[in-house]
């Protein structure tokens, strides 16, 4: 089998070394824009080779689109208009009801399986990649319906082989779901990032952050050539997620400013559920809205 990855980043490097780990393919060829970033691709081995757009998409199996969202809008139609019949594509986007609406006409639809590995670092770049990055991880494939079956099976086989889970979602589903899991955390770790670096006396804080400030706002390394377009595609359940969070970061400020501290006590130990959900045993099932997903496991 060939493969084709578009963006040899964090995600696409990543998925190349799993992959070739996993003897998934036999060839792997890149496609980067960046120069330097192809020029390390190749020597960390991450594809066996690095090709123009044109030339990548053509005579392969299965092609990876693993850039920023922004930059997706742009080669995904180029892809499906100059793809061969027999092959595959899939994308890695964190957000999908922009990107899925902008071919769901296209001629070339049903090769497509629109994905979203819930999985990443704050680094980016070609030697940000790293081994086992997926391993044990939720992605989610959206409209599933609306791809063909060969396709779509040809991608859950490469999710296996990365011992992910697959949860089957709409991309509106999936771009409400992430905007609190994925979208919200970094923007409160860039707007906390910005909070410490507007205080005056900033040096003595950061000399005495330890491991708790450094995991929070660790987010905030976060590239902006990935995260600008993803706020901007899905900017109204961003919006969302973030008036909830600060409605509830406004109960904890009146409830110390006003001495409530009993009222406090019960935020706290509300928020002490959460070990329960992220610490206990991962369901067979989740709910999403009223419907029932089911997770595709490597064992099933």
């Amino acid at each position: 089998m060939k493969v084709t990855i578009i963006g040899l980043g964090l995600i696409g490097g990543s998925l190349a070394k799993d992959l070739r780990l996993a003897k998934f393919a036999d060839e792997f060829i890149g496609i980067e824009t960046s120069e330097v970033h192809a020029q390390q691709a190749l020597e960390l081995g991450l594809v066996d080779r690095i090709e123009s757009l044109e030339a990548g998409i053509k005579d392969t199996d299965l092609i990876i689109i693993a850039i920023p969202v922004d930059k997706e809008l742009e080669v995904l139609p180029v892809v499906l208009s100059g793809i061969d019949k027999n092959t595959t594509v899939t994308d890695m986007g964190s957000t999908k009801k922009v990107i899925t609406s902008l071919v769901d006409n296209h001629p070339n639809r049903k090769q497509f399986i629109p994905a979203h590995p819930m999985s990443g670092t704050e680094y980016s770049g070609p030697h940000a990649a790293v081994e086992g990055l997926f391993k044990g991880k939720i992605t989610i494939v959206c409209d599933h319906e609306s791809s063909g079956p060969q396709h779509l099976a040809l991608i859950e086989k490469m999710f296996q082989a990365l011992e992910m889970n697959i949860a089957y979602m709409s991309s509106d589903e999936q771009d409400h779901s992430t905007a609190y899991v994925s979208h919200l955390p970094h923007a409160a770790a860039f707007a906390l990032a910005n909070a410490v670096q507007d205080k005056e006396d900033r040096n003595i804080i950061f000399d005495l952050a330890s491991g708790g400030f450094r995991s929070t706002v660790r987010l905030a390394k976060s590239s902006c050539s990935m995260w600008k377009p993803i706020f901007e595609q899905n900017d109204q359940y961003v919006v969302d997620s973030l008036d909830e969070y600060i409605r509830h970061l406004q109960q904890f400020r009146d409830s110390i400013k006003n001495k409530h501290f009993d009222e406090l006590e019960k935020l706290i130990i509300s928020a002490n559920k959460i070990r329960t959900i992220l610490d206990g045993d991962h369901p067979h099932f989740i709910k999403n809205e009223e419907k029932i997903i089911k997770l595709y496991t490597k064992q099933q």
